[in-house]
């Protein structure tokens, strides 16, 4: 009887705990990938501001755990300054197999290991799945009206993506990235 008990709360326990937790409102929530150029004659490229769809999600402060989920095919090159056949040359070049793959890794994946209470918000360590590569990344959460907002930077190299170098290094892409997010819950 003990073992049905303890099957019990293992089964109940979990599933109060995410009954807790909140969608994330992939409609209302954005998150944008700027990537950097660098090179001699850097002034010539173009730095990249991507968007980056949050697919589905779900938060909870009480348990203090977070997931995400980017579809990879979904992202979109935003670069104001570039033609729209730059754009589409640069979205091509970041789906395909030099860079992000999407035919063979769809998804980007962000799951909590760790969130602790900061003065202004949180402090997020958790493992990020990008390019088929999962590694630890560690950020900082601001809580303000409904809207959690934050920013961490990543390596590509860390990931297995050797950034993107045009006329043998003149105009290249830098190999780390800045991610930025405002997310926020379903009503």
């Amino acid at each position: 009887m003990r073992n049905v008990a303890v099957w019990a709360a293992a089964i109940v326990l979990p599933a109060a705990l995410w009954a807790a937790a909140s969608d994330i409102d992939t409609q209302k929530s954005v998150m944008t990938v700027r990537v950097l150029k660098a090179g001699l004659f850097s002034a010539f490229g173009h730095e990249h501001e991507i968007s980056a769809p949050i697919k589905d999600g779900k938060f909870s402060e009480t348990d203090r755990s977070v997931e995400l989920i980017v579809d990879a095919r979904q992202m979109r090159v935003m670069d104001k300054e570039a033609s729209e056949k730059d754009r589409a040359e640069i979205q091509e070049t970041m789906l395909g197999p030099k860079v992000l793959d999407t035919a063979r890794f769809p998804e980007i994946h962000f799951r909590s290991t760790t969130v602790e209470p900061t003065g202004s918000g949180w402090s997020v360590t958790g493992d990020l799945t990008l390019h088929g590569q999962t590694r630890p990344v560690k950020l900082e959460v601001r809580a303000q009206n409904g809207h959690y907002q934050g920013s961490v930077e990543l390596k590509q190299k860390d990931f297995g993506i050797e950034p993107i170098v045009v006329g043998g290094g003149a105009v290249k892409v830098k190999n780390e990235l800045r991610v930025e997010f405002d997310i926020m819950a379903k009503p």
